[in-house]
């Protein structure tokens, strides 16, 4: 197998695994509260994590001062990403944020030419442009199809966005193992610190059948893009992050019944596409 192709293969795999751990957490249908809920998943994702970094020796490196000040800053917007995201999912169908979440491409390059001042030429703003054009097709602000969760899935895009550019910031000595268990522990920790302000409530064996499947999937999902990145052409791979919303469309007609109006396939469509083309230039522009 070459490179390129075992690439692929983890990248279809990761988005797999992040979109089956979205579609269990949605199965739980609000019945456990939010914090609770990030603190069951937490705590059982949090250690595998710890347990895996530590068998890879992400632990054993020395990070320098302004990398540890960039992981805060993304474990941070990682918790951001997670209640508003959650939120969200529990009240949209899958495919629609699914859908909106892939204009972090997009959002990305935005964020690195205002923030970093990273070249970006007409081509690629004119493809983010019109990537925005589609979003607003699936979200509609104000018509009727557009509520609050609209909007919290929105601010997940945006945490993300924050998410991802701060990684960019990291220097390439740090563990990427290392990185996502501080996120995954300060989402843990955060959501504890919230949760003393709720009543918790039972737990069934069915939710927590959900919640300890979610939370194997979601560390899957983790494995896999880190092992994406030690494999095949970086530039060839990227494109197969939108196997998530195959996965995405698929999951959420089986399971919840859900399949998205004709508005929302046509902008996620043009999304993908502009994302697609931005990802062409990048690699273009690279080549030069």
């Amino acid at each position: 197998m070459s490179p390129n192709l075992a690439g692929a293969l983890l990248m279809m795999a990761s988005m797999a695994c992040f979109t089956i751990n979205d579609a269990l957490i949605k199965a739980t249908g609000g019945a456990v509260p939010l914090f609770q809920l990030l603190v069951l998943r937490g705590v059982l994702a949090t250690l595998l994590i710890a347990l895996l970094a530590w068998s890879r020796g992400a632990f054993r490196p020395s990070v320098a001062p302004q990398d540890w000040f960039w992981i805060g800053f993304r474990s941070l917007s990682e918790v951001g990403a997670a209640y508003f995201f959650i939120t969200a999912l529990l009240n949209m169908p899958l495919a629609n944020i699914t859908a909106i979440l892939q204009v972090l491409p997009l959002t990305v390059t935005l964020g690195s030419a205002l923030f970093f001042r990273e070249a970006v030429g007409w081509r690629r703003m004119s493809a983010i442009a019109i990537g925005f054009c589609g979003m607003l097709l699936i979200v509609r602000p104000g018509s009727d199809g557009f509520t609050l969760w609209s909007l919290y899935a929105l601010i997940a895009v945006l945490c993300v966005t924050a998410r991802d550019l701060s990684t960019r910031r990291l220097s390439s000595q740090v563990p990427s193992l290392l990185v996502t268990f501080s996120a995954s522990l300060m989402v843990l920790v955060a959501a504890a610190l919230a949760s003393l302000s709720i009543d918790w409530v039972p737990v069934s064996t069915q939710l927590g059948t959900l919640i300890a499947a979610s939370s194997l999937f979601i560390v899957g999902g983790y494995y896999f893009s880190v092992q994406v990145m030690r494999a095949g052409d970086v530039s060839f791979i990227a494109p197969f992050r939108y196997t998530g919303l195959i996965w995405a469309l698929v999951l959420g007609w089986l399971v919840f019944g859900d399949w998205p109006s004709a508005l929302t396939l046509l902008g996620a469509g043009i999304i993908v596409a502009t994302g697609l083309f931005t990802l062409y230039r990048e690699r273009s522009q690279m080549r030069r």
